[in-house]
């Protein structure tokens, strides 16, 4: 009998952990990693596996006749209590999996809104774990009373088990309908805050969930940030004042993490959240480096900032946890496809003053370096530009000021008045390396 784990007093459950891998699939080096990293920190004592390797899925129980049966005798022999698919099951799929198991049986996405609910720690946070839970069983919540749509209906003929599914459903798409409407005005509050900090500098992290973005928060601003070696540890957004060498202050935003296969409806849900990644001028993608599937990590973390409709934003992917390399030639096929990445480990602090220049420099991009000159008694514009601006030089020839400032290219507009003049400081961009820069990648690697 294997020895059951506990946590806070409670045991653990036991589980096995199932993959089907389709033949359309890319398999990693170890199919079951992400799956088994999910269940630990899901609090279950992972006691047994189970892969299999199809064409389709099998439209019944998405794993194959034989399989199922094989799986069966791997529950008993353990005497699990859960079986966890790293596969996203229909609802009869998984009616039929349970009632041939005689277990629970979830899947990814059951097991990754489990994970949201038990982090979830804000208002905002615990709204839209909600509603993706909600939405998320509302279908199945129709299936495990379909043995009762065999029940005549009928004047005088309703079953009482109908009624009853039908004022389920009535108070659940009751619940979703508020859900949505709170979600709708926290995040037009959301959006109006993010909006009030416009003549601000943002810069926020995105990636792959545990690559270590709150830990980088915490060594670029102090913030003191919950950061765990677990996944989707962070759930709320959190804004601190990040003083960028060389350039001067900007807020710099940790957000959710991110991972394959994210539920369509944890990203709706999470909109609000994910109001600072929309409106920065800068994205920084955190990634792994360490990781061995960092590859496939990186590509869903692009495809869920195409769902948000940001996978355009500037972004600079920083490639972190270089201290858990063991051999640095690892980052060698990361640098010949992404050679503008930064190498950093946010734990030791490695590369931080590389990844200051880089953010300065692409921060540049949005920002116009100017020579204002207008007249002395132009107190409008004159404020203007030390409200929106940073003003780096300020002098005065009689009635005629001339200002040096650097300011948001978006609020350049206003300066083309009568009476006024402005010249832009130019500044000829670096080269970029190329992707069989052999002496580049040797540098970095080094």
């Amino acid at each position: 009998m294997y020895e059951v784990e506990r946590a806070e007093g409670v045991a653990r459950e036991k589980a096995i952990l199932v993959r089907v891998i389709l033949s359309s699939q890319h398999e990693e080096e170890d199919p079951l990693d992400e799956i088994a990293g999910l269940a630990k920190t899901a609090r279950t004592h992972v006691v047994g596996s189970l892969i299999q390797r199809r064409e389709l899925p099998d439209v019944a129980t998405y794993l194959g006749k034989g399989k199922v049966q094989e799986l069966k005798a791997v529950v008993e022999h353990h005497d699990a209590d859960v079986v966890i698919f790293d596969n996203d099951l229909h609802p009869g799929q998984t009616r039929n999996l349970e009632r041939t198991l005689g277990v629970k049986v979830i899947d990814r996405t059951e097991l990754i809104l489990d994970i949201f609910a038990s982090n979830a720690k804000t208002y905002e946070s615990r709204l839209a774990v909600e509603l993706a839970q909600l939405e998320y069983s509302l279908p199945r919540l129709k299936r495990m009373w379909t043995h009762l749509s065999r029940i005549k209906a009928g004047i005088g003929m309703r079953g009482p088990g109908e009624k009853q599914l039908e004022e389920d459903r009535r108070l659940v798409e009751k619940r979703i309908h508020e859900l949505r409407t709170e979600l709708t005005g926290v995040e037009r509050r959301k959006e109006r805050l993010v909006a009030s900090r416009n003549d601000r500098l943002t810069v926020s992290l995105v990636g792959y969930t545990n690559a270590g973005k709150s830990t980088l928060m915490n060594a670029l601003t102090g913030a003191g940030v919950l950061a765990q070696d677990k996944l989707f540890a962070t759930l709320d957004t959190r804004t601190r004042r990040w003083h960028l060498p060389s350039w001067g202050p900007v807020l710099l935003s940790d957000t959710v993490g991110f991972i394959r296969d994210l539920p369509h409806s944890l990203i709706a849900s999470f909109k609000a959240t994910l109001e600072e990644a929309r409106q920065a001028d800068l994205l920084l993608h955190v990634a792994d480096a360490s990781n061995p599937a960092v590859l496939d990590q990186i590509a869903s973390v692009y495809g869920v900032l195409k769902e948000l409709g940001i996978e355009e934003k500037d972004t600079l992917l920083v490639l972190n946890q270089v201290d858990r390399l063991t051999d640095r030639g690892h980052l060698v096929p990361l640098l010949a496809r992404y050679p503008n990445a930064v190498i950093i480990s946010a734990k030791s602090g490695e590369g931080l003053d590389r990844l200051h220049d880089a953010v300065s420099t692409a921060l540049s991009r949005s920002f116009a370096d100017l020579d204002v000159e207008t007249s002395a008694a132009n107190g409008k514009l004159l404020a203007y530009l030390a409200a929106h601006g940073e003003v780096l030089e300020r002098t005065y020839d009689g009635d005629r000021a001339l200002i040096h400032v650097r300011i948001p290219q978006r609020h350049v507009g206003p300066l083309y008045q009568e009476g006024t003049s402005f010249k832009a400081h130019t500044y000829a961009p670096e080269p970029t390396p190329s992707e069989d820069d052999e002496s580049r990648l040797a540098q970095d690697v080094a």
